[in-house]
C-alpha cells in the first residue's frame, strides 16, 4: 500500500490468557475501504479496541489519522472517528434512541442533525422507540446512523451487516458507498460476509491466530489466486513444487494434480513453457484463500 496511512500499527503485541495478539505491522491507506477477514478469535475486534485506545498494547505503537494513540488527550481525535461495534450492551435498553442521541451528540462539534434525520429516514428507524425494544437489525441501523452523523474521517465497522435483512443490507451498502464519495474518508471493516467484502473493499487483510497473514489489493487477489488441474506424462509432486507461487498440491489420481498458486499469470506461463496440460482452472473464493493462509500459519507455528 503506497497511499498515506490512515491507521498504522507498528510492532503491536498484546498478551491475554489463552490468546496472543501480534506481533502486527499494518498500514491502512487513507481514502479506501479495507476489510479485515478472519475466523472468530483471530484478533479483529482486539485491533479495533487498540485503534480506539479502549485497550493498551504491551508493545508497539498505534497511529491514527497522523496522531499516536495514547500520547495525550484523545478526545479531539475521537471526534474524527465513527465506530459501530459488533455487540451492544444491555445497560441502555430502557433508554429511548432519541435520548441516547441527545447524549452522544454533545461530544461531537461537527454533529449534523439533518444528516442524522436523513439516515433515520433512509434506514426506516423510529428513534422514539426504546433501545431494548428494537430488533437486532433496527438497533444496528440506528447505531450506524449515529456513527455517521458527525461526518467522521475514519469509520470502524465490526460486522456491520449483522442482523440486517437483504433490503437493509443493500441500503447500508449504498450509504457506505456515498460516504466514501469525497475520496478523503476511510473505512476499516471486519466482516464474514463475502459479498460485502467484494462490494465494498479496496484492500483485504487476512488475520488468523492473532497475526496478519497477508494484505492484498482486492482485484489483484482474485485474479492471482487460482487452482489448476494439471496432467502430463511424468508430472510428479516434485515437479508441481516448481510452479511459481504454489501454496497447495493435491494428487487427484490418474496422473492429475490440483495445484493452488497465488501467482496465476506466472504459473500459467511456466506451465505453457514446460509443456504441461491444464485440464481445468478455477479462481479461489475468499474462504478458500483464508483457509490456505491459516493452514500455512499453523504449519509455520508448528515448525
Amino acid at each position: 500500500m503506497s497511499q498515506q496511512a490512515a491507521v498504522k500499527l507498528t510492532g503491536i503485541e498484546q498478551s491475554r490468557p489463552h490468546f496472543q495478539l501480534g506481533p502486527i505491522d499494518l498500514e491502512v491507506p487513507k481514502g479506501c475501504v479495507t476489510a479485515i477477514v478472519g475466523p472468530n478469535g483471530s484478533g479483529k475486534s482486539s485491533a479495533f479496541r487498540l485503534i480506539l485506545n479502549l485497550e493498551k498494547a504491551a508493545k508497539g505503537e498505534v497511529t491514527v489519522l497522523g496522531e499516536q494513540i495514547g500520547s495525550g488527550n484523545d478526545a479531539e481525535l475521537k471526534q474524527r472517528i465513527g465506530y459501530l461495534p459488533e455487540l451492544f450492551g444491555s445497560h441502555d435498553g430502557k433508554m429511548r434512541a432519541s435520548e441516547k442521541t441527545a447524549f452522544v451528540r454533545r461530544w461531537y462539534t461537527d454533529w449534523n442533525l439533518n444528516r442524522y434525520r436523513e439516515l433515520l429516514r433512509v434506514f426506516e428507524v423510529d428513534d422514539s422507540i426504546k433501545l431494548g425494544k428494537m430488533s437486532k437489525g433496527t438497533r444496528r441501523k440506528y447505531e450506524l446512523a449515529l456513527a455517521l452523523s458527525h461526518h467522521p474521517e475514519l469509520l470502524l465497522l465490526d460486522e456491520p451487516s449483522s442482523g440486517l435483512d437483504p433490503l437493509a443490507w443493500r441500503t447500508m451498502i449504498d450509504v457506505l458507498h456515498r460516504y466514501m464519495e469525497d475520496g478523503e474518508r476511510t473505512i476499516i471493516m471486519a466482516s464474514h460476509i463475502i459479498e460485502e467484502v467484494k462490494r465494498l473493499a479496496d484492500y483485504i487483510v487476512f488475520m488468523g491466530h492473532g497475526r496478519v497473514l497477508g494484505v492484498f489489493e482486492k482485484d489483484e487477489l482474485f485474479s492471482s489466486w487460482h487452482s489448476y488441474y494439471i496432467s502430463g506424462e511424468g508430472f510428479t509432486r516434485k515437479a508441481a513444487e516448481q510452479i511459481p507461487g504454489q501454496c497447495l498440491i493435491e494428487d487427484n489420481g490418474g496422473g492429475t494434480f490440483r495445484v493452488v498458486t497465488k501467482e496465476a499469470f506466472a504459473a500459467e506461463r511456466w506451465l505453457e513453457e514446460t509443456g504441461l496440460r491444464i485440464v481445468g482452472r478455477q479462481a479461489l473464493s475468499l474462504d478458500d484463500i483464508l483457509a490456505i493462509l491459516i493452514e500455512q500459519e499453523r504449519l509455520r507455528v508448528r515448525s
